[in-house]
C-alpha cells in the first residue's frame, strides 16, 4: 500500500482561509471554528484520493486541466497534484465570480 500524498497549503490558500474564518467569526465564533475544522478535515482527505475532485470548470474551458476542486458548500477548495503532493491553492466562496477572482490574482502576481 502506498504512503499516500502530502497535503500542503500555499500561502494564498492559508490567507483565503484566515479571511473566511475572520469574516464568519465576526458574527459567530463557534460557527467559524466549525467551518475551519470542516474545511481542514475535507482537505486532509485528499492524501488518499486526490483525483476525486473535479477539474475546475472555469479553467477547463480555457484549456487548463491541472487544477481540481472539492466543493465544501458554499466553499470551493482548489488544488493541484504534483508528484506525491497535493497543493491547496485557494479557498473561494462559490457565490462569488470565481473567474474574476482568479483573473485578479493572476494580474496581481
Amino acid at each position: 500500500m502506498s504512503a499516500g500524498y502530502s497535503v500542503l497549503w500555499t500561502e494564498v490558500a492559508e490567507k483565503d482561509l484566515r479571511e473566511i474564518i475572520a469574516f464568519i467569526a465576526g458574527d459567530n465564533v463557534p460557527n467559524a471554528l466549525h467551518v475551519l475544522e470542516n474545511i481542514r478535515d475535507k482537505a486532509s482527505t485528499l492524501y488518499a484520493f486526490p483525483e476525486r475532485g473535479r477539474v475546475v470548470p472555469e479553467l477547463q474551458s480555457s484549456g487548463i486541466f491541472i487544477y481540481r476542486e472539492l466543493i465544501i458548500s458554499p466553499w470551493r477548495l482548489l488544488y493541484r497534484i504534483a508528484d506525491r503532493n497535493v497543493y491547496v491553492t485557494a479557498v473561494l466562496d462559490s457565490r462569488r465570480n470565481v473567474e474574476e477572482i482568479l483573473l485578479q490574482r493572476l494580474i496581481q502576481s
